[in-house]
């Protein structure tokens, strides 16, 4: 054993960030810093590609605690949250025996979506009959007109049963705004506030259960950048906060009585980023109203303000966005880093959706993966036993400031044209949420943004039509402009599901000649595009002449030929080869070579490469072949 101990600061000295940016721009060897290394993201700020201590030096949340305000590391000391899992109530005995089971396999909060008309005190006790209340977190959705009478009807519930009501966790959500955004209800503010209110009166009884709902799920959901989430999502908490004030609710009970659920996508270091920020701006936001405390010998308190009331209550459900059909096992990846996103990001609550989501009601297999994956996260990789590992990170710290910077500015936007219930009764919400989810679907379109089995190495052989059961629902809406449904796949979805119905499934061949490298790397790129499609491949390792592959093409009856070599030499074989289809395939020049012009001259029409907007090339394809 060598006796030499090691001394880090003696054998790695520091190195100064000038030091670090000076071997960067050699080994850039002239190209431009900012063009090569910087992430431009889509929230309104930009990353570097490394980050020190002194990036964060002056950070004021860097210092603080756990439970400790303005809560950016969290609202309290543990990191243990409630794995939840959805049930739509049609049979009340049916319901509540499947909460029993799921119960039993480790799900810890249950959400009931019950039907307004099904509301009674039998309705209720046959529901929650042989669950302990004290035990699991219970969460209601209902009827935004009916939400005020569910609450009654639970605390009657809950005080025959002589439950210990500082026990009891749960919610019922009542969100009026959310309703015209995604139903296109048109409300008046002064109806949503007494619906707010009568809810947060009765719900007062039960000090831990939040009545009123900020459903920003259904921005990230349309699409939304995290940026605009939050920011939309901090002005929507405040509109119901400054309503319910200014109606004579008390401030700190108002403050308590709010929920927050958040979608959570696939950008899997911002959505931490954006869980921190959350907490940390809702709790500014909050204490400018300065709530008065309630309580005797409150620990939070400083100068009779109640910092309890600050805490944002959290829950997170997986993205339906960027959920796909095809390759629908590849969900299960995205659901597993969006779950760990959440829970280093410090939620109360989660819902991991089940991979079918997209194009079925879940089933037991999907279900039980769904609530493992979280079961996993706890059990296996311990994620519940540490509080904010994030914190302290110069890349997340640094996220965690500049996307709350982005959100606050978003918020101080909407607060300054009259509050989130104007911009949303005006459309201004629901056309920013669209333009952004165009912007989104033309780069999933053009490979910018990937979605893997979709838009990117799709699985060539799949049909996917007859196992979709559920659609979205399209149907128009009287009165407030709603929030685009949409999901990233969808538009790629179309085409292959038009390509499994055609009377003939189009077969396009590689014609694959001239320098090997080439030939095989481009072969592998449009057998990829084309299967995006759904169309048939047949690939090749190589011919010794043109008129060999046009011959090997026809022998198989393909639609589509696609010309694979290098750019030097589609001078040639280019000129070859449409002379050889003209009138009979059609033909593609995998790439964009120098001698475009002269090819189009030739009479080639169809080119692809990395700049093709991979959809609309395909549904020009589809047009052609009459799909």
């Amino acid at each position: 054993m060598s006796e030499k101990k090691l001394n880090l600061l003696a054998d790695f000295p520091a190195v100064s960030t000038q030091e670090w940016m000076e071997k960067v721009t050699a080994d850039l060897k002239g190209a431009d810093f900012n063009k090569r290394l910087v992430w431009n993201t889509n929230e309104g700020f930009n990353v570097m590609p490394f980050y020190r201590a002194e990036d964060i030096a002056d950070y004021p949340t860097t210092d603080v605690q756990p439970g400790g305000f303005p809560y950016v590391r969290g609202t309290r000391t543990n990191n243990d949250w409630f794995v939840r899992q959805d049930i739509v109530v049609k049979d009340v005995k049916a319901a509540n025996a499947k909460a029993l089971e799921v119960l039993n396999k480790g799900v810890t909060s249950l959400g009931f979506n019950v039907d307004k008309a099904a509301l009674s005190p039998e309705f209720i006790a046959s529901l929650l009959e042989g669950i302990n209340a004290e035990c699991v977190e219970l969460n209601f959705r209902t009827c935004t007109h009916s939400s005020a009478l569910l609450m009654d009807l639970l605390v009657d519930y809950f005080t025959e049963k002589k439950y210990d009501i500082l026990k009891l966790e749960g919610s019922v959500n009542l969100d009026a705004i959310n309703s015209m955004l995604v139903r296109g209800k048109e409300l008046k503010k002064e109806e949503i506030t007494e619906l707010a209110k009568a809810a947060v009166v009765s719900a007062a009884r039960l000090p831990f259960y939040r009545v009123i709902g900020v459903n920003a799920t259904s921005l990230n959901n349309a699409g939304a950048y995290a940026a605009q989430e939050l920011g939309y999502a901090l002005a929507w908490g405040n509109e119901y906060l400054s309503s319910l004030v200014e109606a004579g609710v008390d401030t700190s009970l108002a403050a308590k009585k709010i929920k927050f659920n958040f979608g959570v996508g696939s950008n899997y270091f911002m959505e931490i980023a954006k869980f921190r920020a959350a907490k940390w701006l809702w709790a500014l936001i909050v204490e400018a109203y300065q709530p008065a405390c309630r309580r005797e010998n409150c620990e939070l308190t400083q100068n009779g303000i109640c910092y309890c009331a600050m805490k944002m209550r959290l829950h997170a459900e997986t993205s339906t966005y960027n959920k796909t059909v095809f390759d629908a096992h590849v969900n299960m990846l995205r659901t597993q880093t969006e779950a760990m996103s959440a829970s280093l990001g410090g939620v109360n609550s989660l819902t991991v959706l089940p991979f079918d989501v997209s194009f079925k009601n879940g089933d037991d297999f999907s279900e039980r993966i769904a609530r493992n994956q979280q079961l996993l996260l706890k059990e296996e990789s311990n994620f519940d036993k540490i509080s904010d590992p994030a914190g302290g990170s110069y890349y997340i710290e640094t996220l965690t400031k500049e996307l709350a910077a982005q959100a606050w500015k978003l918020f101080l936007e909407v607060e300054d044209k009259g509050g989130f219930y104007a911009a949303v009764k005006d459309g201004s919400v629901q056309q920013t949420i669209k333009a952004t989810a165009e912007n989104r679907l033309k780069n999933v379109a053009s490979r910018r943004e990937i979605l893997l089995g979709t838009n990117q190495f799709p699985n060539f052989t799949e049909v996917a039509g007859k196992k979709v059961t559920k659609k979205a629902d399209m149907s128009s809406h009287d009165g407030v402009e709603t929030l685009p449904m949409v999901r990233a796949a969808q538009e790629f979805e179309d085409l292959r599901f038009a390509t499994e119905a055609a009377a003939k499934r189009p077969k396009v061949f590689m014609l694959t000649i001239g320098s090997l490298a080439m030939r095989l790397a481009r072969a592998q790129f449009s057998s990829n595009l084309f299967a995006c499609a759904g169309y048939e491949i047949v690939d090749n390792l190589g011919f010794a002449s043109v008129e060999e592959g046009v011959n090997a093409a026809r022998k198989v009856n393909a639609d589509i030929i696609v010309l694979c070599s290098s750019d030097d030499e589609y001078a040639q074989f280019g000129v070859e080869a449409v002379q050889l289809t003209k009138g009979k395939e059609i033909l593609v020049i995998a790439g964009a070579p120098a001698c475009t012009d002269d090819l189009k001259a030739a009479g080639v029409e169809h080119f692809i490469s990395v700049k093709t907007n991979v959809l609309e090339a395909l549904k020009g394809f589809n047009a052609l072949l009459k799909i």
